[in-house]
Parts: C-alpha cells; sequence; structure tokens
C-alpha cells in the first residue's frame, strides 16, 4: 500500500445514520483535507464496502447503528483477515466504561466524544494514518533479536500488538492469556520486554509486575502496560510495583512505538 503521507492519501469511511452528523462530520473531515469520503448509514453497509476495497481506508463509525453497534462492527472486522487492520475510529458520546471497554480491546485508533472539535477529529485521523504507515527507521540496535513476551486475555488486541511490533522488525514474539500463563512463561524462557494488559483473570497486570520485580529471575526485564484501565489509585498501584511506562488503550500506534523504543534501548 501507498505511503499516507497527508490525509488527502485518507480514504474515509463514514458509518452513521443520521445525515445531520453525517453532513457535519463531512464538513469537518473536508476542512481537513480528506477529499475521498463515502458515506453509509449501517454497519452491514460498511462491511460490504470495506469487503470491496479497503486500501488507504480508515473507518470513522458512530456506536448506535440500525443493524449492530458500532462495538459490534469493529469486532466483525478484527474477525476477518483482511479487515483486521483496518484503522476503526469511535465517534460517541457514551461514557460508560463497560459499552467502550469492547473498543478499547479490539485495537481501535481513537474513540472520539462528542460533542468534539475539527481538531480533536484531525489527530484521531493523523493517529489512523500513523496506524497504517510502517515505520522507516526504528534505531534499536539488533531489533531482531528481541525477544518480547505480550500478555493480553483479549486476542485481537494481541493481533493489534502483534503487527506493531513486527512492523519494527521483531519476530520472536511469545503470547499470554493472563498473568499466571505468563508467570510459567517467563520461568522457562528469557525475554527482553513484556508488554502486559491490566485486567486479565487469574492474575492481573500489577500482581505480574510485582511477581516479576519480587520474584523473578529476571526482575531487571522492562515492562509497557498497555491498558484501558482509568482508575487512577490502580494506576498508580502498578507504578509502585515496578512498571516501566504506561500507555492507555486505545493507543496511537507511533506513541506505542517510541515506548517500545525507549523501553528496549534503557
Amino acid at each position: 500500500m501507498a505511503m499516507i503521507t497527508s490525509l488527502v492519501d485518507l480514504s474515509v469511511l463514514l458509518v452513521e445514520p443520521s445525515s445531520m452528523q453525517a453532513h457535519l462530520v463531512q464538513r469537518m473531515l473536508a476542512n481537513q483535507g480528506v477529499k475521498k469520503v463515502t458515506v453509509v448509514e449501517t454497519a452491514s453497509a460498511a462491511l460490504a464496502a470495506l469487503r470491496a476495497s479497503h486500501d488507504g481506508t480508515v473507518v470513522v463509525s458512530s456506536l448506535y447503528l440500525p443493524d449492530l453497534a458500532g462495538t459490534e462492527l469493529v469486532a466483525a472486522m478484527r474477525a476477518e483477515a483482511a479487515l483486521e487492520t483496518v484503522p476503526f475510529i469511535l465517534v460517541s458520546s457514551e461514557t460508560r466504561p463497560q459499552v467502550l471497554e469492547p473498543v478499547r480491546q479490539s485495537g481501535a485508533c481513537s474513540i472520539v466524544a462528542k460533542p468534539f472539535t475539527e481538531q480533536q477529529l484531525s489527530r484521531a485521523l493523523y493517529a489512523a494514518a500513523d496506524y497504517l504507515n510502517p515505520p522507516q527507521d526504528v534505531d534499536v540496535a539488533e531489533i531482531e533479536s528481541v525477544r518480547v513476551l505480550l500478555v493480553d486475555d483479549s486476542m485481537a488486541s494481541r493481533r493489534h500488538l502483534r503487527r506493531l511490533l513486527t512492523e519494527l522488525g521483531i519476530e520472536r514474539i511469545t503470547e499470554a492469556a493472563d498473568g499466571k500463563e505468563a508467570v510459567t512463561l517467563l520461568e522457562q524462557s528469557m525475554v527482553d520486554l513484556v508488554i502486559t494488559d491490566y485486567n486479565m483473570p487469574e492474575m492481573d497486570g500489577r500482581e505480574l509486575t510485582a511477581y516479576i520485580r519480587t520474584q523473578s529471575w529476571q526482575a531487571e526485564v522492562p515492562i509497557l502496560m498497555v491498558t484501558s484501565e482509568q482508575n487512577m489509585g490502580r494506576l498508580a498501584a502498578v507504578e509502585r510495583a515496578g512498571v516501566s511506562a504506561i500507555c492507555d488503550k486505545p493507543f496511537e500506534a507511533g506513541s506505542i512505538r517510541r515506548l517500545i523504543s525507549d523501553a528496549l534501548t534503557r
């Protein structure tokens, strides 16, 4: 796929049942230089359009659609190999964590809260463009030999992170579905970086971090936490446990690449 050098190069699939809201977003997109915009009203129409053509496409979707919720749309996209890497931006006034969590775990680029400004939409679009563009130059010595343990109970989230890691040139990636499984893997083999979620069954990210720092023979390994957790008290406890860095879900591809590079070079 051609490099996305500006928003002019993007093709936006806008999934919005409200004609008034669709016109508003289209006007904002035009002001940002986006020229290729297709508008559909339903999730099924969006999936059909993506299956026909999705090269360089970013999906901007409302949460509440006539046939499926936006959370179900992104889940359907991630379930299809051809569509699982298409950038997804959710536009919604919804704030309940239990509703937004499936989007955060799906590898969405951004969640833009209504009402929003052109600047907020622009930032989300640039994050999507960054996600579409593989990094051209990563300054990490011998990146091919780096061993990463990826810990997350969401398969979609692991796939999203694995793609970013492979684009960095990292190929030696081991996956675990929770902290307990990660502990077993850490006892068996050496790693150079642990990337973990916070909320997981059996053993969560804080417990895994505390175990590594106090009981593992790999106590000095860098630990990057990528999480949708919003409770500041819990995140403070993770920092005290010894995590190297914390990144919010959904995350910008450029941000996670920089954090990974920083963790490895340290």
